[in-house]
């Protein structure tokens, strides 16, 4: 808890708080509300697809642009907009007006509203708390709560929409964006170095340094694969609520719940770590352990096996996540976190949109289980090239960290 000390990030630390558990409760209702609509599979991993993609396609030059900015001041009206986002969607689904294609319009403005938010998000957290000396220990914290708010959100999301409806968790979200907010306004902190020159220069000189930097490129190439495969599970979560378990909103939000039990605790144990290079082989079991747990999951029949499954599989995905952007900010220079952020960003939440919507149409052509069972041999697959390229990123992790002490 060593970066709570300061107080610019215990600031940031408790909007954030809850910031994220009202988003948790937007993402479920939402989902939820997709599936009771229409019943389809197809859309949930559309709906997904049109929230993530942008992250991909925007967030690259989004980052080239955070890194131009007053990036508090930019933070500040992009939570702005999100709250008017949720607004507007609590509104449209209160008055009956919400349909498939408001659905995946709305979906898709959040997610071009995002590809900006992560990178402001990420790349100020260095200057919260003074410097890379606790940087890890804030980006650990950082996702914590991301994973406490994953843990509470969904069971909280459905007992909402069986006491209310999916219109009261989408404002509520709403208001959960003064916190920040507040919080943001309040911080008095030194702005960060800004990149100079034109969108494009800034844009190749980060293109340049990821691809040159054998850590940042093979880093990059796991997070990928890891969310192409294992995150897609999110988009089918419903799908194995309803049909596979007979179940309804509130075995989703437990389902989901039990996830983020697994990411919560995923986000403790990487608090702890000191040492970066050890992160390596923390990603490396990461990796192995999603693949093992999406399999078992695809396979079960059983509820309790599958709130297990989920813990693990959330677990392995988070510790892979969150151990790969403290990897990354650690080793990116101050002028270009910004882009770094974005990449990981960009790759994180965009090969997860396109993880999602090939898991819905795989799912809608062979059925939900055999889906997962796909994606868990596929991850299988990729970890037998990466334990063979553990030594090489280890080593040269441990000489990028040497070299910017």
């Amino acid at each position: 808890m060593r970066a709570l000390a300061h107080r610019n990030f215990r600031l940031y630390f408790a909007g954030q708080a809850i910031s994220i558990l009202g988003s948790w409760v937007q993402q479920v209702a939402l989902a939820w509300l997709v599936y009771r609509l229409t019943g389809s599979v197809a859309l949930l991993g559309v709906t997904t697809f049109a929230a993530l993609l942008p992250q991909l396609v925007v967030g690259p030059l989004a980052g080239a642009w955070v890194d131009r900015q007053d990036k508090r001041r930019m933070l500040i009206g992009v939570q702005a907009l999100l709250a008017g986002q949720a607004l507007l969607l609590a509104v449209l689904t209160a008055t009956g007006t919400i349909g498939a294609t408001l659905i995946v319009a709305m979906s898709a403005l959040l997610g071009v509203l995002n590809a900006f938010d992560t990178p402001l998000r990420q790349s100020l957290i260095n200057s919260f708390v003074g410097g890379k000396g606790d940087l890890p220990n804030a980006l650990a914290l950082n996702a914590m709560l991301f994973n406490i708010g994953r843990f509470v959100g969904p069971p909280l999301a459905g007992f909402l929409v069986g006491l209310t409806s999916e219109a009261v968790c989408f404002a509520i979200n709403a208001v959960s964006f003064l916190a920040l907010m507040t919080g943001l306004l309040l911080i008095r902190v030194e702005a960060p170095p800004r990149a100079t020159g034109s969108m494009a220069a800034v844009f190749r000189e980060g293109v340049r340094y990821a691809w040159a930097a054998y850590p940042i490129r093979t880093l990059i190439l796991v997070l990928a694969a890891l969310n192409i495969t294992a995150s897609s599970y999110a988009v089918l979560l419903p799908v194995f609520a309803k049909d596979i378990f007979a179940g309804d909103a509130t075995t989703l939000g437990w389902l989901w719940g039990a996830a983020g039990s697994g990411a919560f605790a995923a986000t403790v144990f990487l608090a702890t770590r000191k040492s970066l290079p050890g992160l390596v082989k923390v990603v490396l079991a990461g990796v192995v352990l999603s693949a093992l747990a999406l399999l078992v999951f695809a396979y079960n029949r059983n509820i309790g096996v599958a709130l297990a499954s989920m813990a693990l599989l959330g677990f392995g995905i988070s510790v892979c996540n969150v151990g790969i952007n403290m990897l990354l900010q650690s080793l990116a220079p101050d002028h270009l976190r910004g882009r770094i952020v974005s990449f990981f960003s960009s790759t994180r939440f965009g090969f997860d949109a396109i993880g999602g919507l090939l898991a819905g149409l795989l799912a809608a052509a062979v059925g939900a289980p055999a889906a997962l069972l796909l994606e868990g041999v596929l991850l299988a697959g990729f970890t037998v090239w990466l334990v063979g390229a553990r030594r090489r990123l280890r080593a040269e992790v441990a000489a990028g960290t040497a070299a910017l002490a």
